[in-house]
């Protein structure tokens, strides 16, 4: 692997920073005459200039011309505001559809400079191998990709069966990696609450290390389960809706992470613990968590984060430190990135407004590398290999016996429990449901808002499917959706309304390699490739969110009004997240973490 964009440490690079500070040596770049925004103090500081050396931050004064050489880059900031790069805290590459390469030349002309990834999605289809392909792939990279290794495949033992297990051997062996920043979010929250050996394992292989434990709490309950969670060691959480799960985990010692992705919607309900409430905000972190490559082309990604944040009553230089001096600090990075301050990385970005946040320039590592929204620096590709692009097998031509649904034995009708959709949040509903019994076969109801889903097995080829009933799409007619993106172990979930389409929506996948496929009437209309481990694509953002724009109006066509209907689609077999999923095993109880049965 060839790094080809690796910056010199701050030792390597000392002796340079300081001659360049000292004014004994002319800087490689000088921005004049700009507002530097700090956000140590939290301050805005008109007519200074910013030296930076060996892709480094050298000195920050009001007047730098000293530092200026015949051969040093001028920019004039022409009294635009200099702000700290952005940073994504917690995050999936894999979500946006996207390889480390394609995903950072999508975001860098919206700002996001540094990225804390976990790439649990890859490590659930190949295991530690994938998760050095996206580790190699992110340090190959022109801005800060870190990795933070999955903990959690599968993520909840005994309830799915994933492509590859992560063990605590696994986690030590990563924490040796140069990317490495810590442990990816430890979603087995029962686990750790039992106290479970493995799972301790993993966290005290991270703390040895000296680096991160991710959190991952969804539950509710904040009594005594939170206290053992928090007290297993995880320092910080995503999974908070409401001000209340902000204010608890702040108040333990964590620091609360709020998400805005592409179908999550939780900074508004939880931003109130600082506007509100009046907590301290260096304890508070946003975040995007997914989001698909459409929002990242169209919408943006952290920048669009702050100014939700700006627009939920924050004042723009507390949100800005919660995506950037936060984050590097709950990292132990603050001497490295998330401020303009001497020795850190160069990353920043020239802006005409404060409060909206035009990205206008952006500068990573010293050099400019996005200008009025376009990307000026090549985001270097891995060599993926076949291994990666073969991961879909599904053992056998799938028929439509294959989804369906015996009734008990003379039943004219059954009660059913039913997988609820949740507009915009995570959590699903267990609903129940009373429906018609034809041929013997339970039947779905689209008169109810009901349609089939079934999860089919694609890891190790054993044709194996489990069927059952969800709400909340409003499909019409006959239909079928399906995808090998299916969070967190990625087998197959297909939904529909006729069983014959749903068979060959998933055949169609099989033989694609992995993707979405979205059926009507009998003939596919909408299609997404994704060839690497059936969850990304090495083409241009743009070209993936042209395609999964069309994803999107099919499903609409099938009767589809939910926002972000694709991301619950992928999130149907989260067996860690309550109340009601699907996984390989059967329909699984996430309040009691058990299966169930699908009729009652």
């Amino acid at each position: 692997m060839e790094l080809s964009n690796k910056i010199k440490s701050w030792p390597e690079a000392a002796a340079r920073l300081i001659a360049v500070a000292a004014g004994r040596e002319p800087a490689d770049l000088v921005i004049k005459g700009g507002k530097w925004v700090n956000v140590h103090s939290r301050e805005v500081l008109e007519g200074y200039d910013i030296a930076v050396a060996e892709g480094r931050f050298a000195a920050i004064a009001p007047d730098l011309s000293s530092a200026i050489g015949p051969d040093t880059e001028v920019i004039e900031a022409e009294g635009r505001y200099m702000v700290p790069g952005l940073c994504d805290a917690h995050m999936h590459i894999e979500s946006g559809m996207l390889t480390p390469a394609e995903f950072a030349a999508a975001v860098i002309p919206h700002g996001t400079t540094s990225m804390f990834t976990d790439p649990h999605e890859i490590a659930n289809v190949l295991g530690l191998e994938g998760v050095k392909m996206m580790h190699d792939e992110a340090l190959m990279q022109p801005v800060n990709i870190f990795t933070q290794m999955p903990s959690c495949a599968p993520s909840a033992p005994g309830l799915e069966t994933t492509g590859f297990e992560i063990t605590p051997e696994d986690v030590s062996a990563a924490m040796q990696w140069p990317g490495i920043v810590g442990l990816g979010e430890m979603m087995n929250f029962p686990g750790v609450v039992a106290g479970d050996p493995k799972m301790l394992a993993e966290i005290a292989a991270t703390q040895n290390s000296g680096k991160t434990v991710g959190g991952h709490y969804a539950s509710p309950d904040l009594g005594a389960s939170f206290r053992a969670y928090v007290a297993g060691g995880p320092a910080d959480d995503h999974e908070g809706t409401c001000e209340a799960d902000a204010i608890a985990r702040v108040r333990q010692g964590m620091r609360s992470m709020m998400r805005l992705g592409s179908a999550w919607y939780d900074v508004e309900t939880q931003i109130t613990a600082v506007t509100e409430k009046g907590l301290d905000p260096r304890n508070f972190i946003l975040c995007t968590d997914d989001c698909h490559s459409g929002t990242l082309v169209h919408d943006g990604h952290m920048n669009r984060v702050f100014r939700h944040a700006v627009t939920c009553g924050a004042e723009p230089l507390v949100a800005l430190q919660m995506c950037t001096i936060n984050t590097a600090t709950h990292f132990g990075l603050e001497r490295e990135l998330g401020s303009i301050t001497p020795g850190r990385r160069a990353d920043l970005i020239l802006t005409s407004d404060l409060a909206t946040l035009p990205v206008e320039h952006v500068i990573a590592r010293g050099r400019t590398v996005a200008k009025d929204g376009k990307l000026l620096v090549e985001c270097p590709h891995f060599a993926w290999p076949e291994s990666a692009r073969n991961t879909v097998h599904l053992g056998k031509t799938l028929t439509a016996e294959d989804f369906a649904i015996a009734a008990p034995e003379g039943a004219n009708t059954v009660t059913a429990r039913v997988i609820g959709v949740v507009e915009n949040q995570a959590p699903t509903k267990a609903l129940t449901a009373e429906l018609d019994v034809t041929d013997g076969l339970a039947q779905p109801d689209t008169a109810k808002d009901i349609a089939q889903i079934a999860l089919v097995e694609r890891h190790q080829g054993t044709g194996g499917v489990t069927n059952g009933f969800v709400s909340g799409f409003g499909y019409k007619g006959r239909m079928a959706m399906g995808s090998t993106v299916a969070h967190d172990s990625h087998h197959m979930i297909v939904v529909g309304t006729d069983r014959e389409m749903m068979a060959a929506c998933a055949n169609a996948l099989g033989e694609m390699g992995g993707g979405i496929s979205v059926w009507k009437d009998g003939a596919e209309i909408a299609t997404v490739p994704l060839p690497i481990a059936g969850l990304m694509s090495d083409d241009p953002a743009a070209t993936v969110a042209e395609r999964a724009g069309k994803m999107v109006q099919a499903m609409a066509d099938c009767g589809c009004t939910l926002n972000n209907a694709y991301m619950q689609h992928s999130l149907l077999a989260l067996v860690v997240i309550p109340e009601i999923r699907i996984s390989d095993l059967g329909l699984v109880d996430v309040t009691r973490f058990e299966l169930t049965e699908l009729f009652k």
